[in-house]
């Protein structure tokens, strides 16, 4: 006579070299899906400012006066806010002028509002060196500094002519 039970049929797992290959592709996924989330949150902490100047020219004005044109390049990843000018470690007389004075050393920028760069921007910053001003005189170098709210001190040796 014939049992009346259920047919038992031999069942067999995932083979042990299969299940280490899926295993192998999950983790590989996950690390790569970590690497990436961990790439984008420290890319937020990591920005930095750098600024390049890219050129140095003085010019004379018509009453003896010197223009020191500086044009500035952000080659980092973050903006840099600019905000003091120093020349000869001396800290220039008035931010904001548009034309030099015979006795003072004065600058195009200004402190009232933020003188920002974006990064990949450039920018010019115009230096007026007064022809009276303290022993300067033409073929004399100056040390142009620009101070950033980063901490930063950006120098450049201009030689006035």
């Amino acid at each position: 006579m014939k049992s009346q039970g259920k047919i038992h049929r031999k069942s067999r797992a995932v083979s042990p070299v299969i299940a280490t290959v899926i295993l192998v592709a999950v983790a590989i996924t996950v690390a790569v899906a970590v690497s990436y989330w961990m790439a984008g949150i420290s890319g937020q902490y990591t920005k930095f400012e750098k600024i390049e100047i890219q050129t140095a020219i003085c010019t004379l004005d018509g009453s003896g006066n010197w223009i020191i044109s500086i044009e500035l390049k952000n080659s980092g990843s973050k903006t840099a806010t600019l905000t003091n000018v120093f020349v000869n470690d001396v800290e220039v007389d008035t931010y904001g002028a548009s034309a030099p004075n015979a006795s003072t050393i004065e600058t195009s920028m200004t402190t009232a509002t933020p003188f920002a760069i974006k990064s990949g921007e450039d920018k010019i910053v115009f230096v007026y060196v007064g022809s009276t001003y303290e022993t300067l005189s033409s073929g004399t170098t100056v040390n142009v500094k620009i101070h950033s709210a980063g901490g930063m001190d950006y120098i450049k040796l201009v030689e006035l002519v």
